[in-house]
């Protein structure tokens, strides 16, 4: 598997990153809790995508004692343009990875749990077994803590998604990312109607469903206003848009910061639909305030 590295036309490598406008400046992670979380996470030996990916709420998460941790290692298979986690080949499966999450959540007192996960589309249920393996942990030693699981789309596996399914976490996510025209460029290995199929068969299956858009990657307006109806129509109860940040200049390029007026635009056309649960601002991530999404309230 190619580096992300290589993925990225040399268009994007050589395009200066535009500064970012006030509405996306944020303070520096700091305080107690901050040092606290970051001190069971480096203790544990475990990976958080808000470390991997620059999230940047990052400060206000872990100050408030929460954080998103990122399950199968921190090798991606996938070689996304826009993410930050580190393309190539996996070399383990840890097995201990389950009860180690399961602890930190337990010491770090956590009433939401949000877990997510790389791609390991080398092994042959997608990492699956330990998908549910970790629910089920957390579950044992946190029984009030109610679970979000932001999964891959298990190249469309029923089988492995059944396993997820079956440990039945409160909320399943499955980000779309982007706009079909887009998908090819944005998340390389991922195709728009998979992620559509995913979230469908999820929500057939009696499990909330979840999922998250980037804008500011050259999509049109009527492609996000498609995007929302296509997530709808396939049974997606809360849908996430933010703006996308480049993580590196070897990423792909911000081509617009969208100002905040037309992301609450966004979400006034998601409500017209019936999308009840709709979150939607420039700093808003998937897992952002995600305690919120277990009900129709956003």
């Amino acid at each position: 598997m190619a580096d992300v590295n290589e993925t990225i036309t040399e268009n994007t490598e050589s395009k200066p990153r535009t500064p970012k406008p006030e509405w996306l400046r944020v303070k520096l992670p700091v305080g107690t809790n901050y040092q606290h979380v970051r001190s069971l996470v480096d203790k544990y030996n475990l990976h958080t995508i808000c470390q991997s990916g620059h999230c940047p709420n990052m400060g206000e998460c872990w100050g408030a004692g929460t954080a998103t941790f990122m399950i199968l290692g921190n090798i991606c298979t996938r070689s996304c343009g826009f993410c930050n986690v580190f393309t190539g080949k996996p070399t383990e499966l840890d097995w201990d990875e389950p009860r180690r999450v399961a602890e930190a959540i337990f010491l770090m007192k956590v009433k939401h749990a949000v877990i997510t996960s790389v791609n390991r589309d080398e092994l042959k249920d997608g990492g699956a077994s330990i998908w549910a393996a970790t629910i089920k942990a957390v579950r044992e030693q946190n029984p009030t803590t109610t679970m979000e699981t932001l999964i891959p789309d298990f190249m469309g596996k029923t089988e492995s998604l059944d396993l997820v399914i079956e440990a039945h976490p409160n909320v399943v996510s499955h980000n779309i990312e982007t706009v079909e025209r887009l998908t090819k460029q944005v998340r390389i290995q991922a195709k728009y109607q998979r992620s559509l199929e995913v979230i469908k068969y999820l929500k057939e299956k009696g499990m909330r469903t979840k999922s998250g858009i980037m804008l500011g990657l050259g999509e049109t307006k009527e492609e996000v206003q498609q995007t929302i109806r296509d997530l709808h129509a396939n049974g997606c109860d809360v849908i996430t848009i933010g703006q996308y940040l480049q993580p590196t200049p070897k990423h792909l390029a911000v081509e617009r910061f969208v100002p905040p007026a037309e992301f609450a635009e966004h979400k006034l056309f998601a409500q017209s639909i019936g999308c009840k649960c709709v979150e939607s601002g420039p700093l808003v991530r998937s897992s952002y305030h995600s305690e919120r999404h277990l009900f129709d309230e956003a």
